[in-house]
């Protein structure tokens, strides 16, 4: 089957990595493409030529997540080596690494990093941990700022709203819990209706909608203003991540049996499948790109709309 749908079309497949490849992030300026891999490695792409422009190495296990600040300044990575580390993407320096401990009561995580995001200023640096905990960073300075509890296992997925008001978690204890970031409060709990882990969360850019993914084949949409469930998208397989468009028209799903499934989210539609990715996705700001990882569990699936 050709991999083109309704106008998307694979451009070109990413080769590097030697190793799955668990997490991609676009640069808000599109000019790189970052992807996170369990060879303890980021690459940093050049999405228009494919180009591998730099790897950066210091990890010391499996590299789960990476994120961008707003301004392209920072490239935060996650990491099985219970780290956090921030680089200079430019340079390809590591300028500083958050580091976890034995001992809860010190600063950073106590196991594995799954996650990271940053909030619209870039002011804040959310991670996600299978310690249980969420953590809120001051990327600048390095500055353990809060520690968000109340999940009772692993945390796998952490996301702020447009306006960085608002944060997402969710994981293995099966819910997607809502915080205020400023205050650390959790404002809602939600079920997550997947029988199972909850594997990623996304908010729409507009803040009308909160996607989370289930290791059950599904996608549950809410209202995050309330806490309100909204419907369910049956993904058939388990979805290991989910993201959407600029401009929220549609959300994506990567599920495990290598499919990328296009939805309508205002009426919960299915419109395409693509094939090529399993453990995440994302857009680059103009829409125009899509990135999937892990589709042959070592390459990048870079699609384009046509």
């Amino acid at each position: 089957m050709a991999n083109t749908s309704a106008g998307w079309a694979l451009l070109r497949t990413l080769e590097g990595h030697t190793a799955r490849v668990w997490g991609v992030a676009f640069s808000r300026d599109g000019h790189w493409l970052a992807s996170a891999s369990e060879d303890m490695t980021v690459r940093l792409w050049d999405p228009a030529s494919g180009e591998c422009l730099r790897t950066l190495e210091g990890h010391t296990s499996p590299v789960h997540s990476a994120a961008f600040s707003p301004d392209g300044r920072l490239l935060a990575s996650a990491s099985d080596d219970r780290t956090v580390r921030l680089w200079d993407p430019k340079k390809g320096k590591c300028l500083r690494t958050l580091a976890g401990h034995s001992d809860y009561t010190l600063l950073g995580h106590t196991d594995k990093v799954r996650s990271v995001a940053f909030n619209r200023d870039g002011r804040l640096l959310a991670s996600a941990s299978a310690d249980n905990m969420v953590r809120l960073w001051d990327p600048k300075k390095g500055k353990l700022l809060r520690t968000l509890a109340g999940h009772t296992d692993d945390v796998e997925s952490v996301a702020f709203n447009s306006d960085g008001g608002l944060l997402a978690s969710s994981g293995y204890d099966e819910t997607v819990r809502l915080w205020d970031p400023a205050s650390g409060e959790c404002l809602h709990t939600l079920d997550g209706r997947s029988g199972g882990v909850v594997s990623s969360v996304a908010f729409d850019p507009k803040g009308g909608w909160l996607a989370s993914s289930g290791h059950n084949g599904t996608v549950q949409q809410w209202d995050p203003e309330h806490g309100y469930f909204l419907r369910t998208l049956d993904a058939q397989r388990a979805v290991w991540s989910v993201a959407f468009n600029p401009d929220g028209s549609l959300l994506v799903s990567a599920s495990d049996d290598g499919t990328v499934r296009l939805w309508d989210p205002q009426h919960g539609e299915c419109l395409h499948t693509l094939y090529g990715g399993v453990f995440s996705v994302a857009f680059n700001l103009a829409g125009s790109l899509l990135a999937g990882a892990g589709g042959d569990r070592r390459t990048v699936s870079l699609w384009a709309l046509l």
